[in-house]
């Protein structure tokens, strides 16, 4: 087991004679990496958190649940007994209205053999186009924080990669300096007083 001192704090600073100029500058790039990459990876994640979170509240204001009418029979046989559940709904065409008074056509998924004339709940956008129906206040906040995380790691992650990459090449370039010394001075060793 190799002997080790305590665990100093800020080693890369302190004053040491065998330090050379590459060491140093690798202290002041991984300084700089670890400072860029907390930088970025917070900015970025709270941008894209803030824009998803925004984007989602415009579409809770703006987005109305609209009646539409089916204009034709649902396919499919609707059973009497049994409740109505996700899998017995089947797509039919339907009709609507906008705000605005236009009309607007689509296909819905409704309960199996509807009727043609049943009133279905449709989501539409300010120009009465068919949407979704827009998620909730804490739905939102979660899927805010979910998409302000990845992009606030992966923001983070290119300082970080590219750091790791500069302190490589310093790493290669100090081996092949030694590699260089070593062929200088290394055959002297082998001699010997005779």
């Amino acid at each position: 087991m190799a002997l080790r001192g305590p665990r100093v704090w800020l080693w890369r600073w302190r004053r040491n004679p065998l330090k050379r100029r590459a060491d140093r500058m690798e202290a002041w790039i991984v300084l700089g990496v670890w400072v860029l990459t907390a930088f970025a990876g917070v900015l970025a994640g709270t941008t894209v958190s803030r824009s998803v979170e925004d984007g989602l509240a415009r579409e809770r204001v703006e987005w109305r649940p609209v009646v539409a009418r089916l204009t034709e029979r649902a396919p499919g046989t609707a059973s009497a007994n049994a409740p109505v559940s996700r899998a017995e709904q089947v797509w039919a065409a339907a009709r609507w209205t906008a705000a605005d008074g236009s009309g607007h056509s689509g296909r819905l998924r409704v309960p199996a053999g509807s009727a043609a004339g049943t009133p279905v709940t449709v989501w539409t956008d300010a120009e009465g186009r068919q949407v979704t129906r827009p998620v909730s206040a804490s739905q939102a906040r979660v899927r805010a924080f979910l998409m302000g995380g990845v992009a606030g790691g992966c923001a983070a992650a290119v300082p970080l990669f590219g750091g790791r990459a500069l302190c490589g090449r310093l790493e290669r370039r100090r081996l092949d300096q030694w590699d260089v010394e070593w062929s200088r001075f290394g055959p002297m060793w082998g001699r010997t007083a005779g």
